[in-house]
């Protein structure tokens, strides 16, 4: 099996993994980190460690990291508790089409408490531009909700230009980043996004952690989505899991001294099974590639049928879209948004690669992408070289 969808998950770090052991265990480091003894003394500074560790690599302080269960909250609390915050009744966001479903369904749930969302339509290549954003704006506008690096495309949104744009008119600015961490240089001290969503198994960490960052000043204020002992600044309460967030911790770490490292090298693969990929004809690139995340290629092939497609590649670990949304069996809702019809979205594979992936296993996929894609263009009726 080549595995080459390491945007849906990554397999944890060993160092990782090493890191964690120690906080598992009845002769470890297992105590409460808010228990006032000892040993909770002792989780407690794993717990502000792994803090400091994730800041670093989004260039923000310790005290702007809030740990949640994963990106999926850390969007809800973003987007309800800021909404909720500020009240919900005529409250406005502005977000697109080509959001994460955690977003998209946030925003849909939110309307039925009577808030408007406006749903901005990217352009072809993906990209939502600034000035849509600040058309979009009314005087109702309490946050703006983007994703710097499209989960299925890799498109890399304009979020450092719109940021200060945003702060200047004094709306919160939300962003997933859970496909930009670790990927692309992130400094919350230069650009001015309020909120920030990142999750620790996207970047070799353990599933079930991520993490909020909710800038301090100007600070962004949220009401809580968890209510009970106060924890995390009285922004999400629940008992802190130590061996979790010592994971995270590392994996983003980590992620700091590869970050150049394993850019280039993902580029040059992503580039490389692109080329590869164009000995065939009628294939189509998603998403604009002068605005490309490093380790997504997302390729839609015109004359096959998609399932039939993804049946033929049993040896081939890739998607047809978001993990999160693979369930409803439903052409991408991204791709339609870019303006592919039905069958053409259906007829797509993202590939997404990772630390893993070597310059064999992109040549041998090609291969057997070119190879199943010809013969299934051969049994087609509908196909006209």
């Amino acid at each position: 099996m080549i595995y080459l969808d390491y945007a849906a998950t990554t397999p944890l770090d060993p160092a990782v993994l090493q890191v964690m052991l120690p906080y598992l265990s009845a002769d470890g480091a297992f105590a409460n980190p808010a228990s006032t003894h000892g040993p909770g003394y002792k989780a407690r500074a794993t717990v502000e460690k792994a803090r400091a560790q994730v800041a670093a690599l989004l260039g923000a302080e310790a005290a702007e990291i809030v740990w949640t269960s994963g990106a999926t909250e850390s969007n809800n609390l973003a987007i309800k508790g800021a909404l909720e915050f500020h009240g919900r009744r005529n409250a406005h966001i502005v977000t697109s089409r080509t959001e994460h479903k955690c977003v998209l369904d946030t925003c849909r749930h939110l309307e039925t408490q009577g808030a408007r969302v406006t749903y901005l339509k990217p352009g072809a290549g993906g990209l939502v531009s600034p000035e849509q954003v600040l058309e979009a704006l009314t005087p109702d506008t309490v946050l703006v909700s983007l994703m710097w690096v499209n989960n299925e495309i890799g498109v890399v949104q304009e979020v450092q230009r719109l940021a200060p744009l945003l702060r200047e008119r004094g709306v919160l600015f939300h962003v997933d980043a859970v496909q930009a961490a670790g990927k692309l240089p992130i400094d919350l001290r230069e650009t001015p996004i309020d909120l920030l969503s990142v999750s620790a198994h996207k970047i070799y960490g353990p599933k079930g952690m991520g993490a909020l960052y909710v800038r301090k000043k100007p600070r962004a204020r949220l009401a809580p989505q968890m209510h009970g002992g106060g924890h995390e600044w009285g922004m999400r309460s629940g008992t802190l899991s130590t061996h979790q967030i010592a994971g995270m911790g590392a994996a983003f770490a980590i992620a700091a001294e590869r970050l150049a490292s394993d850019a280039g090298r993902l580029s040059g693969l992503r580039d490389r099974l692109w080329q590869r990929l164009q000995a065939l004809p009628r294939i189509l690139r998603n998403g604009d590639p002068g605005r490309a995340a490093p380790h997504i290629l997302n390729v839609s092939f015109e004359g096959v049928e998609g399932e039939a497609l993804r049946a033929a590649l049993p040896e081939l670990a890739v998607s047809s879209g978001s993990a999160c949304s693979s369930a409803t069996q439903e052409p991408s809702y991204v791709l339609r948004a870019l303006g592919r019809d039905d069958e053409l979205a259906n007829a797509s594979l993202r590939f997404s690669l990772g630390r893993g992936t070597t310059e064999a296993e992109i040549e041998q996929a090609a291969e057997k992408v070119i190879k199943q894609v010809e013969w299934l263009r051969e049994l087609s009726p509908l196909w006209k070289p």
